[in-house]
């Protein structure tokens, strides 16, 4: 039987990092990319350059496709329903992936389940706002991500900005309480039609600026009861709600020792680019496993610790090694693994990360840092 194609919605770097194990599986990838040249398309052959917001476009590339998945989250609720109607397999469906759209939704259907949630309200004014109570966190229900769309406010004038934005993009805005956290976490799973699931280990993560810096798994002193309650969690949340490949969910550790479920995201993320390198069976080649419904692979770890870390680009985009990096960085730490997205650098852009594994964590967390850093072109020239 020849192999099924698996059309990708969706040109970034999620999609690029598809590609590795969908050549190494023989499993052919046809991609929507938003523009010629953006990062899956250098390493997809097979791809339309067209708009995800556009039916007709999205009918042409899954044409003769088994299955539909997602590089984001945006595409319109009600394509992917004319798509399923038409008898394409659209994985996460509609029905799942709106929780993933839609933060009102998902609050909404988090709290029918009893899943523990930071408090939470729609709200269109300031005396909504007022009523909820200041500070709060201020979130668009669609649209946002990596920190955009998201205000921490902390009294009435603060408001006038997200209600704004609220009003001129048609989405709701949702107010949530300032969690006291100790760190953030991340849990993983896997899940395919059949109900079969796979969950990694929990792991820790570090935001800046509202974008995922670093990632330490297994999360460092991480109760363990607490560790199997988040996977328990993840677990739940992706069996009720239908979901298909990879969900991860974002949780609070809070102060007093609980977790409250953050975010979710129903694709390859941001937390689990250590599986590449740090697990059996990546983030990655799971997803596609899941959403052919082929039986899952091992997520257990391969070393006792793995570190990533982002490369960003920095404020001058001259001063950033990238391939020039290569040198110094592979020539210092021969274990290092790292993984470029084949884009320009921009302020703040994630054009690329590295994995460092091992067995001590601050040898990883050293080696991942630095080598982030001199990509980054924050260290000198100096050889060490």
């Amino acid at each position: 039987m020849p192999a099924p194609t698996l059309a990708v919605i969706g040109g970034g770097q999620l999609a690029r990092m598809l590609a590795e194990p969908a050549n190494a599986l023989g499993l052919p990838l046809r991609l929507l990319a938003e523009a010629e040249g953006v990062s899956a398309a250098q390493v997809v052959p097979d791809q339309i350059v067209g708009d995800y917001r556009d039916l007709p476009t999205l009918r042409k590339v899954t044409s003769g496709a088994a299955v539909v998945t997602f590089d984001h989250e945006h595409v319109p609720t009600e394509h992917l329903r004319a798509l399923e109607a038409e008898g394409i397999a659209v994985r996460p469906g509609p029905d799942a992936l709106v929780h993933a759209q839609d933060k009102g939704v998902m609050r909404a259907r988090l709290a029918e389940l009893g899943v523990p949630c930071p408090r939470n309200a729609l709200v269109d004014s300031v005396a909504d706002v007022e009523a909820f109570g200041f500070p709060c966190v201020l979130k668009t229900t669609r649209g946002g991500y990596d920190g955009k769309g998201v205000w921490f406010v902390h009294a009435a004038e603060d408001c006038a900005e997200p209600l704004r934005v609220a009003r001129e993009s048609g989405v709701g805005l949702l107010a949530e309480e300032l969690v006291e956290f100790r760190r953030e976490l991340s849990a993983l799973v896997a899940r395919s039609p059949s109900g079969q699931a796979a969950a990694y280990p929990v792991v820790a993560s570090t935001q800046k600026d509202g974008i995922c810096h670093e990632v330490i798994a297994p999360a460092p002193d991480l109760d363990p009861e607490l560790a199997v309650s988040a996977q328990a969690v993840a677990l739940r949340i992706a069996g009720e709600l239908g979901v298909t490949g990879i969900l991860a969910v974002e949780l609070f550790e809070t102060t007093d020792g609980r977790i409250l479920v953050n975010e979710l995201a129903m694709r390859p993320h941001n937390t689990g680019h250590w599986t590449q390198d740090g697990a059996v069976t990546s983030q990655f080649e799971n997803h596609l496993r899941a959403v052919l419904d082929l039986p899952l692979g091992s997520p257990a770890p391969r070393a006792r610790w793995t570190v990533m870390v982002n490369i960003l680009g920095g404020p001058d985009p001259e001063v950033g090694r990238l391939y020039d990096g290569y040198p110094h960085a592979l020539a210092r730490d021969p274990r290092l693994r790292v993984h470029l997205y084949g884009k320009e650098p921009r302020p703040g852009r994630k054009v690329g990360h590295v994995n460092a594994y091992g067995d001590d964590l601050e040898d990883c967390l050293e080696r991942a840092r630095h080598a982030a850093a001199w990509f980054r072109g924050d260290l000198g020239n100096e050889s060490e």
